[in-house]
Formats: structure tokens, C-alpha cells, sequence
């Protein structure tokens, strides 16, 4: 999976499902969601669902974090190293 494709899947819903309201929203994908009000508690869980179920990547409790899922490309890259150690495992 490339980086560039999962950044684009998770760019579109985070328009569809925290920007909706705001459709002329600048938001870069370095921008912390969190701090920038984007995503609040909830929507980190709607986020987590969302990998899950959209990328088949499953995010244990200690990589809850802002380095991993903290902006969209922090969750663009984590997803591609995270699905690529998932696939490593089940070899």
C-alpha cells in the first residue's frame, strides 16, 4: 500500500466526516487534528474504526499517540508501516 494513496483515503474522510460543515476548510496534511480542533475525543475513535475497517490495520492502545495519529500524514505513515508489520507477522 502507498503512503500516498492511504493519505488521500484518509483526507477524504476526514472532509466527509469532521469537515462537513466547513467544506472551504484550509487544513494541510501536517495540521494536528487535534489542536486544531478537527477531531476531538470521539472523532479519534471514528478515526481508529475507520483504519480498521478501511485499511485492515488494527491500532493497539500504545500506539495511540499524536506521533502516529496526531495529523493525516502521521496517520498515512503509520498505516503503511503498521500494515506492513501486520503482513510480516501473519508470514
Amino acid at each position: 500500500m502507498r503512503q500516498q494513496e492511504v493519505l488521500n483515503r484518509v483526507r477524504e474522510f476526514v472532509r466527509q466526516n469532521f469537515l462537513y460543515a466547513s467544506p472551504d476548510a484550509q487544513l494541510a496534511d501536517s495540521d494536528q487534528l487535534l489542536e486544531a480542533g478537527v477531531v476531538d475525543s470521539m472523532g479519534v475513535i471514528e478515526m481508529l474504526e475507520f483504519i480498521q475497517h478501511e485499511f485492515g490495520v488494527t491500532v493497539p492502545d500504545e500506539d495511540v499517540t499524536e506521533a502516529n495519529l496526531g495529523s493525516m500524514s502521521a496517520i498515512a505513515a503509520y498505516v503503511v508501516a503498521r500494515s506492513g508489520q501486520q503482513r510480516l507477522a501473519a508470514s
